[in-house]
């Protein structure tokens, strides 16, 4: 994309909801997308994903489909007495916690296949990722690195836990929510690309749905916008608990492609009085929105429709047509 160019599909419409917006968009997607790819739809109705459930299956909010590793958070077996790595309980005991990616019918991989997985890692600027297969004898037992550190009981949990067979293997990475869905999220995409599971011939579109209006920043220890300050917040109005700023999502949707966003958009918020109280959670005062959004607040105090859109990138859909 060239320094100052962007071309954008610009659609806004009024009186509609969201569902509205996402048949609309669908029907482009899949018209543009069987005219113009050699590739077929994974999916003609898009799949919705929450935030929240995006995060914590794929790690991201841009989640590539067409890859079927998944993650699922373990933290609680390192709560068990006949588990006996020291260094993951330590961390899940100081709040960390820990989440796993299962390969399945992996047990004839070379032990190079996993400790490049382990170094890919640590080049990418964490701690490495743990990793074993299950094997079976007499009993369930896991073969590799840290395998000995785990009962047999133990194993049968995880196994459980996620879907996981004799034979399948498990990476494992610990730490802070944040980091670990960084790199659990990437090393997801390395995984897939190494063991070829990653359908080529195919486009698979999804929503990101549920975004909340509001999160903690870390560093100014206040509560900010998370996505899009000017979006409708979801529910009835009137009973919106502003005293739990954090609990509020919003109509905020996030379109992907092929693990590629193509758009945000959102349910805009058409009601002056309301952009005022929602802004004033995130610190600003009226003074601020009247002096700083002054075009849109004098545009809306006329009586502006319901309305919602979005516009997805045309750069970033020519590129996934082209194959580039």
């Amino acid at each position: 994309r060239s320094p100052g160019e962007f071309y954008q599909l610009d659609l806004e419409m009024s009186f509609v909801e969201q569902e509205d917006v996402f048949n609309i968009v669908e029907q482009l997607m899949n018209n543009l997308f069987n005219k113009f790819s050699s590739k077929k739809m994974l999916y003609e109705k898009f799949p919705k994903i929450p935030y929240n459930v995006a995060l914590e299956k794929y790690g991201t909010d841009k989640p590539d489909l067409r890859n079927p590793l998944i993650m699922k958070n373990i933290t609680d077996i390192f709560n068990r007495e006949d588990v006996k790595f020291d260094i993951f309980k330590k961390l899940v005991r100081s709040g960390s916690i820990v989440k796993a990616i299962i390969t399945k019918n992996t047990k004839d991989k070379p032990r190079s296949f996993f400790d490049n997985i382990d170094k890919w890692a640590k080049e990418q600027g964490a701690s490495g990722l743990a990793y074993f297969t299950f094997e079976k004898d007499k009993e369930i037992k896991g073969k590799g690195p840290v395998g000995k550190f785990f009962s047999g009981e133990s194993l049968k949990e995880i196994m459980k836990t996620c879907n996981a067979n004799i034979g399948d293997s498990i990476f494992l990475a610990c730490g802070k929510e944040k980091e670990i869905n960084k790199i659990l999220s990437q090393a997801r995409d390395k995984i897939a690309k190494d063991l070829k599971i990653i359908d080529e011939n195919k486009n698979a579109f999804c929503w990101i749905i549920d975004y909340p209006m509001y999160e903690f920043d870390e560093i100014s220890k206040k509560i900010i916008f998370s996505h899009n300050p000017f979006s409708m917040p979801q529910g009835n109005l009137k009973d919106l608990n502003f005293d739990k700023p954090l609990d509020i999502k919003a109509y905020q949707y996030d379109i992907v492609c092929n693990g590629v966003e193509l758009s945000s958009g959102a349910i805009r918020n058409h009601i002056p009085e309301l952009m005022y109280k929602l802004f004033s959670i995130a610190g600003y005062e009226k003074s601020d929105v009247d002096e700083k959004f002054s075009g849109m607040i004098n545009a809306l105090s006329f009586g502006a429709p319901p309305h919602g859109g979005m516009a997805p990138g045309i750069d970033r859909i020519v590129m996934l047509l082209a194959n580039e």
